[in-house]
């Protein structure tokens, strides 16, 4: 018979970690068995939003706050101790756990590290959903500001966004985009609080998430689109029957970059198969004359105002270069 003490026998640590953008209790199977069979379970925070479903599923969970040197001596004996992480002090635990594994002092158990909940794509969305909610309430310039006020901000962004794609400047891309999100979730927030028609950052979500499985049918549907041409097809068909235009120029927003706004009435002129004199790029009228060579651009697959925006840049460039060389 082997009488050797027990204490000796190697234990198991097992940080178990989960999101807090997932619903408290979603935890994997792998997770929900280790709980079950543990030795003991430690949250170091009372207030962790598992704990009532680990209590209502019969895990047993010690509420205490032990150090790395604590958690090494519980999983004496052989013991399986799961520390539930999530806490302001983990960071000092797994450093202490680092260090005595180092020294080559101290007799580790096995430690490991199980994720019990995984952020599923998105998830930071989430975050920044309930980051603009505390702004909301809390921020004396934020909280008080309307969507009027904001239009101008937004508009500013989409620029700057236009600019980092342009350029081709991935790390301005990534901002830039982060920029325009803000700005979709800041309106939808204060949309929030209207008193008459409320709406929230979920119904703007569902509106889109709507237009987009309707409008492709080729992928949510029966509907065969087999090139990018008949997906445009789809995609017009589909909007032409939501909207019902009683004018192809509706829609079409007048306060958009003149060139931009040419280049739209252009296409949809097109589309329509409309038969509309155009202006000859030698007319005496200026406004004629751009008029003509913007809707010569559409016509051609080319945007006028990013080809318009490429030769300003160009144009910079070489005042640049005029004032080095005086």
């Amino acid at each position: 018979m082997d009488h050797s003490d027990d204490s000796a026998l190697p234990g198991r640590l097992v940080l178990l970690t989960t999101t807090h953008r997932i619903a408290p209790g979603l935890l994997s199977w792998p997770a929900w068995e280790l709980l079950r069979a543990a030795d003991l379970v430690v949250c170091p925070d009372p207030g962790n939003p598992q704990l009532p479903y680990l209590r209502e599923a019969g895990v047993a969970v010690e509420p205490s706050a032990p150090t790395g040197r604590e958690l090494v001596d519980l999983t004496g004996g052989g013991r399986t101790v799961v520390y539930l992480a999530g806490g302001e002090g983990d960071r000092a635990v797994t450093d202490e756990l680092s260090r005595l594994g180092g020294s080559g002092r101290v007799h580790m158990p096995d430690l490991e590290l199980l994720p019990g909940s995984y952020d599923l794509p998105g998830a930071r969305l989430l975050d920044l959903v309930q980051v603009m909610d505390r702004i909301r309430r809390e921020c004396p310039w934020s909280s008080v500001r309307t969507t009027e006020e904001l239009v101008k901000y937004g508009i500013e962004e989409v620029y700057e966004l236009a600019e980092a794609a342009e350029e081709g400047d991935r790390e301005a891309l990534r901002e830039e985009l982060g920029d325009v999100l803000l700005q979709v979730v800041f309106h939808a927030r204060i949309a929030q609080d209207d008193p008459e028609e409320p709406f929230s950052i979920d119904d703007v979500a569902a509106t889109i998430v709507d237009k987009l499985i309707h409008r492709h049918p080729h992928v949510f549907g029966d509907a065969v689109a087999e090139t990018a041409e008949d997906v445009r097809e789809h995609w017009l068909r589909t909007k032409a029957e939501e909207k019902r235009r009683g004018s192809v120029t509706e829609g079409i927003p007048l306060g958009q970059p003149a060139l931009a706004l040419a280049a739209k009435l252009g296409s949809r002129a097109r589309q329509a198969g409309l038969s509309v004199a155009e202006p000859d790029q030698d007319a005496a009228d200026t406004g004629d004359r751009l008029l003509a060579l913007a809707l010569a651009a559409q016509a051609a697959g080319i945007d006028p105002e990013s080809a318009l925006r490429a030769a300003a840049r160009r144009y910079r460039d070489a005042i640049l270069e005029a004032e080095k060389t005086g």
